[in-house]
């Protein structure tokens, strides 16, 4: 797994160019002080959070639990003041808070962090808040609705590894479903072969960083601090996209769900095996494309590329 890539980094929104070369090229990019002069930058911090929302019940996941499928909902509910509490431990987490919809409980909060003005639209008023304590993690997957992200960082570390749509066989990715069934905090290359022939970015984001996703990227989360984050989304900028998206929302997420009612395991067990079976080609593919017509046994082994830093395990 190769993460060299390096990720462009702009200071400030300028729309006309974030639209030209980063929005229509569908490039990410790092963009900084989007907080600046903001009721967000200056105010926002969990513990601001806590006195706006701590009387919100809230979906909470449990890190330690596994995740099979791509439309989980919450393990466990609890006030949002205690959710708070325990993500500001020094200690590691084991939850965190997905796709909060935190402007619905408070308006004023919208107001304080309007969405910007390249990212308005349809899908504008979307705010989503991501919360989580230390070594939290959020699997390799990408947004089932194929739009474009702007997420942007609070309070704490975050690092994201960031893959292009290009790699979704070599990823190993599910079929019917939005995420891999590799580890990505301990990779086996053994088992998971195709995560050698991947390149990707590794990135850190910190407080008033925003990363610009484009539609269909790959990204793992993971917390370094205790921290949280808003995602606006904006709509997929091809058509082919538009319509992968509503075909995720709709026919593909209800043949999945049949499908688990139905079969269970044996279900669970053909979508992995066939995920193997694409990435096994991919492979193939790749390997005919950078070597030409020769046996498998002579290619040269590809260099994986080691982190600096070690992951945090995956739970």
């Amino acid at each position: 797994m190769d993460l060299s890539l390096k990720i462009d980094t702009i200071d400030g929104i300028n729309e006309q160019e974030l639209f030209r070369e980063y929005f229509q090229r569908q490039k990410p990019v790092i963009i900084k002080g989007l907080l600046d002069g903001t009721e967000a930058g200056r105010l926002w911090s969990i513990e601001y959070m806590k006195q706006k929302l701590g009387h919100v019940t809230v979906e909470v996941y449990d890190n330690t639990l596994p995740k099979i499928t791509a439309y989980t909902h919450g393990d466990l509910t609890m006030p949002f003041h205690e959710f708070a509490d325990h993500i500001t431990r020094p200690e590691k987490a084991r939850y965190r808070l997905f796709l909060f919809d935190g402007f619905k409980h408070d308006e004023s909060l919208r107001k304080e962090f309007p969405c910007p003005g390249i990212f308005k639209g349809l899908l504008g008023k979307i705010g989503f808040m991501f919360f989580g304590g230390v070594d939290t993690h959020v699997r390799m997957h990408y947004d089932i609705d194929m739009s474009n992200v702007l997420h942007t960082q609070f309070t704490g570390r975050k690092r994201i590894l960031l893959f292009a749509p290009e790699y979704n066989d070599l990823l190993y990715k599910t079929p019917f479903n939005t995420f891999s069934i590799a580890d990505f905090a301990n990779p086996d290359y053994d088992k998971f072969p195709g995560l050698k022939y991947v390149k990707g970015y590794d990135i850190t984001l910190e407080h008033g960083d925003s990363l610009f996703m484009p539609s269909g990227y790959w990204h793992y989360m993971m917390y370094q601090e205790g921290g949280f984050a808003v995602a606006y989304r904006k709509m997929a900028h091809s058509i082919i996209y538009k319509l992968q998206g509503l075909g995720n929302l709709t026919y593909r997420l209800w043949i999945d769900k049949l499908m688990s009612v139905l079969l269970g395991k044996r279900w669970l067990n053909y979508k992995m095996k066939l995920a193997h079976r694409r990435a096994d080609k991919a492979i193939t593919d790749w390997e005919l494309r950078e070597y030409g017509l020769i046996e498998h046994d002579e290619l040269p082994e590809p260099e994986i590329q080691h982190n600096s830093e070690p992951l945090p395990h995956a739970a």
